[in-house]
């Protein structure tokens, strides 16, 4: 936040509606940032989340935000910016058909010299990651899971692993007693992922649509549900990004409403929306 917000009055004027060239324009930026494609239908989504924004940065119009953001004054807000566009809903044991078959096919053929190592690589606020994590820990062997995502303010709540009660209605009962502590007093209606499991997580901002650090290679990626808000050539360079850290006999796992075709070749469908690399 800028240095100054402190000393502005909290009665803020309300922010001016985006017209439809300011909401290109930040189409355009959001797309350079982070390969997501934002559609017209998404203008109402893109006021609600940024308009008091606008009124903390001192901002009298889109156009004078999306240059405060785009520049280099204040690199906190241009991820504060990203952090609201890009964040998405999940929770957990989202999908169950593939931490089934995680559980049957693949966690059984876990190597014994090594950690199965497995990659959340668009975990949000963290509920994929700690599922996989209570699949494997359950199954008895030994593991390493990344959980990646682009915005820092997801990722702070996933090491936190502090969520709603209402959000634990996928956890099978025995996963919830042994994995997750209920909270009380103030923390009551809320629940925390156990330390022993928390701790043994690593986190990592990650931007998919360039070119990756060096995280290793992974037995086992999870993409899901982050296909959707990209293009054709976004979606394309992602997957073949991702698929150079998958190892050969490797599986990757998209969401159920996305498609691998027309996307990449040489992957062989094992279930739906399962892929395994030759």
């Amino acid at each position: 936040m800028p240095a100054f917000a402190a000393s502005r009055p909290r009665d803020f004027a309300p922010a001016p509606r985006i017209s439809d060239a300011e909401f290109a324009l930040l189409a355009r930026w959001l797309y350079r940032a982070s390969g997501i494609h934002l559609g017209e239908t998404k203008k109402p989504m893109v006021c609600a989340r940024l308009d008091k924004r606008l009124a903390v940065c001192g901002c009298t119009s889109y156009t004078q935000y999306l240059k405060y953001i785009d520049g280099d004054a204040d690199p906190a807000e241009r991820q504060r910016a990203l952090d609201l566009l890009t964040t998405n809903e999940t929770y957990f044991f989202r999908e169950p058909d593939h931490f089934h078959f995680l559980e049957r096919e693949i966690l059984p053929q876990a190597p014994a010299a090594r950690a199965l190592r497995i990659w959340s690589a668009a975990c949000s606020s963290g509920e994929e990651p700690y599922t996989i994590a209570m699949c494997a820990e359950a199954a008895g062997v030994r593991w390493e899971i990344l959980g990646s995502d682009l915005s820092t303010r997801v990722l702070e709540r996933a090491r936190a692993g502090i969520y709603p009660m209402t959000r634990a209605h996928g956890i099978p009962p025995a996963y919830l007693k042994r994995f997750c502590l209920r909270g009380t007093g103030e923390h009551d209606g809320y629940l925390r992922v156990h330390q022993a499991l928390r701790q043994r997580l690593q986190w990592q901002q990650l931007n998919l649509s360039v070119e990756l650090p060096q995280i290793g290679e992974f037995d086992v990626i999870f993409l899901r549900n982050v296909m959707i808000y990209f293009d054709m050539p976004t979606k394309r360079a992602v997957v073949e990004r991702l698929l150079r850290r998958l190892r050969p006999g490797g599986h990757l796992f998209i969401g159920h409403s996305e498609s691998l075709n027309g996307i990449v070749d040489g992957l062989r469908c094992v279930a739906p929306t399962v892929y395994r690399r030759p």
